[in-house]
Protein backbone atom coordinates (compact mmCIF):
# COMPACT_ATOMS: atom_id res chain seq x y z
CA UNK A 1 0.00 0.00 0.00
CA UNK A 2 1.48 3.32 -1.00
CA UNK A 3 1.67 6.21 1.41
CA UNK A 4 -0.61 9.18 1.01
CA UNK A 5 -0.33 12.91 1.58
CA UNK A 6 -3.56 14.84 2.07
CA UNK A 7 -3.44 18.63 1.85
CA UNK A 8 -6.23 20.53 3.63
CA UNK A 9 -6.66 24.08 2.32
CA UNK A 10 -8.12 26.42 4.89
CA UNK A 11 -11.06 28.39 3.49
CA UNK A 12 -13.90 28.63 6.01
CA UNK A 13 -13.89 31.64 8.37
CA UNK A 14 -13.85 29.50 11.54
CA UNK A 15 -10.66 27.80 10.37
CA UNK A 16 -9.14 31.06 9.13
CA UNK A 17 -9.63 32.56 12.58
CA UNK A 18 -8.27 29.52 14.35
CA UNK A 19 -6.33 27.15 12.08
CA UNK A 20 -5.73 24.77 14.99
CA UNK A 21 -9.48 24.13 15.05
CA UNK A 22 -9.05 22.30 11.75
CA UNK A 23 -6.28 20.21 13.33
CA UNK A 24 -8.73 19.29 16.12
CA UNK A 25 -11.34 18.23 13.57
CA UNK A 26 -8.80 16.10 11.72
CA UNK A 27 -7.67 14.54 15.00
CA UNK A 28 -11.27 13.80 15.94
CA UNK A 29 -11.95 12.11 12.60
CA UNK A 30 -8.82 10.02 13.03
CA UNK A 31 -9.77 9.08 16.58
CA UNK A 32 -13.30 8.13 15.51
CA UNK A 33 -11.74 5.89 12.87
CA UNK A 34 -9.39 4.31 15.44
CA UNK A 35 -6.32 5.77 13.77
CA UNK A 36 -3.52 6.65 16.16
CA UNK A 37 -2.24 10.05 15.29
CA UNK A 38 0.97 11.99 15.76
CA UNK A 39 0.73 15.78 15.43
CA UNK A 40 4.04 17.42 14.63
CA UNK A 41 3.70 20.89 16.16
CA UNK A 42 5.76 23.78 14.86
CA UNK A 43 6.97 24.71 18.37
CA UNK A 44 6.23 24.13 22.05
CA UNK A 45 3.76 27.04 22.19
CA UNK A 46 1.73 25.58 19.34
CA UNK A 47 1.80 22.15 20.98
CA UNK A 48 0.37 23.67 24.17
CA UNK A 49 -2.25 25.69 22.29
CA UNK A 50 -3.40 22.56 20.49
CA UNK A 51 -3.40 20.58 23.72
CA UNK A 52 -5.69 23.21 25.29
CA UNK A 53 -7.95 23.44 22.26
CA UNK A 54 -8.42 19.67 22.07
CA UNK A 55 -9.92 19.80 25.58
CA UNK A 56 -12.41 22.50 24.73
CA UNK A 57 -13.21 22.63 21.01
CA UNK A 58 -16.17 20.25 21.17
CA UNK A 59 -17.98 19.61 24.42
CA UNK A 60 -19.48 16.41 23.03
CA UNK A 61 -16.20 14.86 21.94
CA UNK A 62 -13.39 13.80 24.19
CA UNK A 63 -10.23 13.02 22.27
CA UNK A 64 -7.56 11.40 24.46
CA UNK A 65 -4.39 13.34 23.76
CA UNK A 66 -1.22 14.63 25.32
CA UNK A 67 2.02 16.37 24.56
CA UNK A 68 4.83 13.89 23.94
CA UNK A 69 7.31 13.51 26.74
CA UNK A 70 5.05 14.85 29.48
CA UNK A 71 4.65 11.41 30.99
CA UNK A 72 5.31 7.75 30.25
CA UNK A 73 2.00 6.94 28.63
CA UNK A 74 2.93 8.34 25.23
CA UNK A 75 2.48 5.11 23.33
CA UNK A 76 -0.96 4.54 24.89
CA UNK A 77 -2.38 7.93 23.90
CA UNK A 78 -4.39 7.98 20.64
CA UNK A 79 -3.43 11.56 19.75
CA UNK A 80 0.13 12.54 20.55
CA UNK A 81 1.33 16.11 20.02
CA UNK A 82 5.08 16.46 19.51
CA UNK A 83 7.08 19.66 19.81
CA UNK A 84 10.25 19.72 17.68
CA UNK A 85 12.49 18.67 20.58
CA UNK A 86 10.43 15.54 21.33
CA UNK A 87 11.93 12.37 19.98
CA UNK A 88 8.92 10.23 19.13
CA UNK A 89 8.43 7.45 16.62
CA UNK A 90 6.17 8.24 13.67
CA UNK A 91 2.67 6.80 13.62
CA UNK A 92 0.63 5.55 10.68
CA UNK A 93 -1.17 8.91 10.58
CA UNK A 94 0.83 12.11 10.94
CA UNK A 95 -0.59 15.65 10.99
CA UNK A 96 2.28 17.91 10.02
CA UNK A 97 2.31 21.57 11.11
CA UNK A 98 6.03 22.07 10.57
CA UNK A 99 7.90 23.59 7.65
CA UNK A 100 9.67 20.44 6.53
CA UNK A 101 8.06 17.46 4.86
CA UNK A 102 7.74 14.34 7.00
CA UNK A 103 10.29 11.63 6.31
CA UNK A 104 9.87 8.03 7.20
CA UNK A 105 7.38 5.31 7.82
CA UNK A 106 3.88 6.71 7.84
CA UNK A 107 0.82 5.58 5.87
CA UNK A 108 -0.79 9.01 5.65
CA UNK A 109 0.39 12.52 6.30
CA UNK A 110 -2.06 15.42 6.63
CA UNK A 111 -0.77 18.87 5.75
CA UNK A 112 -2.72 21.96 6.78
CA UNK A 113 -2.43 24.72 4.17
CA UNK A 114 -2.84 28.30 5.48
CA UNK A 115 -5.55 30.54 4.01
CA UNK A 116 -2.96 33.24 3.43
CA UNK A 117 -1.71 32.96 -0.14
CA UNK A 118 1.76 34.24 0.80
CA UNK A 119 2.20 31.35 3.25
CA UNK A 120 1.38 28.70 0.67
CA UNK A 121 4.70 28.65 -1.18
CA UNK A 122 6.44 26.13 1.08
CA UNK A 123 3.43 23.82 0.82
CA UNK A 124 3.53 23.85 -2.98
CA UNK A 125 7.18 22.88 -2.67
CA UNK A 126 6.25 20.12 -0.24
CA UNK A 127 3.58 18.80 -2.62
CA UNK A 128 6.34 18.39 -5.23
CA UNK A 129 8.63 16.69 -2.71
CA UNK A 130 5.97 14.16 -1.71
CA UNK A 131 5.11 13.65 -5.37
CA UNK A 132 8.76 12.94 -6.15
CA UNK A 133 8.75 10.31 -3.38
CA UNK A 134 5.82 8.56 -5.04
CA UNK A 135 3.13 9.44 -2.52
CA UNK A 136 -0.49 9.51 -3.57
CA UNK A 137 -1.64 13.15 -3.23
CA UNK A 138 -5.08 14.55 -2.46
CA UNK A 139 -6.35 18.05 -1.83
CA UNK A 140 -9.39 19.15 0.18
CA UNK A 141 -10.94 22.58 0.66
CA UNK A 142 -11.91 23.09 4.28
Amino acid sequence: MSARADFYLIQKPRFREEPLRLVCELARKAYDANLWTLVLARDAAQAEALDDLLWSFDENAYIPHQIAGTDDEDELTPVLIAAPDADVPLRALVINLRDAPVDGGFERVLEVVPADESARGPLRERWKQYQARGLELKKYDM
